[in-house]
């Protein structure tokens, strides 16, 4: 299982292909800070829900400070397919080997509808302006996460 990641932490650097097949990286944001929510599967019902949060919180988000990026396992092409159905403005961020789930402490044993399994965690790490981890929550609920996030960050 990997390390999770705590506040103060650097964040760990990555590179990944957007939807669009782009390649998107943590120094892309460098100076403002960043949501890395990661979520197990494009257009299933959970992450549907949390990615049309994220979607319809990003204006005020963006306000604060932070921009937004989701991260799955999902080949780019279905990551188009989910952000045009949604309406995602937001970039998706395609890790198919899991490593940058991986450092970021995203992967491990977790357990659904009663069976437990090892794969992607859902999770949220916030990084700073400055590259270090504000605040890591894994196995978030998809419902009502952002809307929490939202007001730990105008907190802070």
């Amino acid at each position: 299982m990997a390390a999770k990641l705590s506040p103060g932490d650097a964040a760990p650097a990555f590179s990944l292909s957007d939807a669009e097949g782009r390649h998107i990286s943590l120094a892309d944001f460098s100076g403002r800070g960043v949501v890395v929510y990661f979520y197990p599967k494009a257009a299933t019902p959970g992450c549907t829900t949390e990615a049309c949060d994220f979607r319809d919180n990003l204006s005020a988000l963006q306000r604060d400070g932070y921009d937004v990026v989701g991260v799955s396992p999902d080949q780019p092409e279905a990551l188009a397919r989910f952000a045009e159905d949604e309406q995602l403005t937001f970039p998706l961020l395609s890790d198919p080997d899991s490593a940058v789930a991986k450092a970021y402490g995203a992967w491990g044993e977790k357990e659904f509808n009663g069976q437990s399994s090892v794969g992607l965690i859902r999770s949220t790490v916030v990084v700073g302006a400055d590259g270090a981890v504000r605040s890591a929550e894994y196995n978030v609920s998809a419902q009502g996460h952002v809307a929490r996030l939202r007001k730990e960050l105008a907190g802070s």
